[in-house]
């Protein structure tokens, strides 16, 4: 009789044993501040920003591939750069709508063994090893959030903003989803969610259902226009910024 497998494969195994030794885990938090620093310097003057996320899998032909194209040069007619996780699919579309548009586009890349390579149509892209970074390069430099269809990863940075959102640790920046009819269902269930006290009544409040770009964006203008201002940043020459 032969022995069944392993439930998971044995390269992620290492992960099971517990703590590293302390020299592997100082190094570890040294290389994931390195990678924070690389970030902050690389992104800190590219902003305002508003954040598309969506799924890497949508191909050019794709309805939701043109929709995100779209978003990217509504949101460089806003004068805003565009802001995705840099890879192909929805990513592609929408910095490569900033770009035709004439707007400033970025990308914050993860390095996969599969699917995620960055597309050609960003200003300025830094790619990450670890994913915490990247999402949380993503949200901070941004002042709203476009979710297109997606699949986990996609799911993992929507709720992610939305707790952050709800436990007051982000600012209530207005957060869109477009594609009713792919996220109805997911509403709906959230609004059960309220409806069993396990999220509170007004944490839906900021989240638009949509299919139409320009109300989208009507919807992101207003609310930035009449609770936030944009305070310019000043380069530093003792830190090497350049002019």
């Amino acid at each position: 009789m032969v022995a069944p497998g392993p439930i998971i494969p044995p390269k992620e195994s290492v992960y099971l044993e517990g703590p590293k030794p302390r020299t592997f885990e100082f190094l570890f938090a040294v290389r994931v501040f390195r990678e924070f620093i690389k970030g902050f310097r690389t992104l800190h003057f590219v902003g305002p920003c508003i954040t598309v996320f969506g799924s890497a899998r949508f191909k050019e032909d794709h309805p939701y591939y043109a929709l995100a194209r779209e978003c990217g040069k509504q949101i460089a007619a806003l004068g805003f750069t565009t802001m995705t996780g840099g890879g192909p699919g929805v990513m592609e579309a929408a910095n490569r709508g900033a770009i035709e548009a004439g707007g400033y586009s970025v990308g914050c890349n993860i390095r996969l063994p599969f699917e995620q390579h960055a597309n050609p149509y960003m200003d300025k892209c830094i790619t990450f090893d670890h994913f915490f970074v990247r999402k949380t390069l993503l949200i901070k430099y941004s002042y709203a959030f476009i979710i297109m269809p997606g699949g986990v990863g996609t799911m993992d940075e929507f709720f992610e903003t939305l707790t952050l959102v709800q436990t007051g640790t982000l600012t209530q920046f207005p957060i869109v989803l477009i594609g009713k009819a792919y996220y109805q269902p997911l509403v709906d269930y959230m609004r059960l969610m309220v409806e069993e006290k396990t999220m509170g009544e007004h944490d839906l409040d900021l989240v638009l259902l949509t299919d139409d770009i320009s109300e989208a964006m009507e919807h992101i203008r207003k609310y930035i226009t009449s609770n936030y201002k944009i305070k310019p940043r000043k380069k530093l020459w003792w830190l090497f910024e350049r002019k």
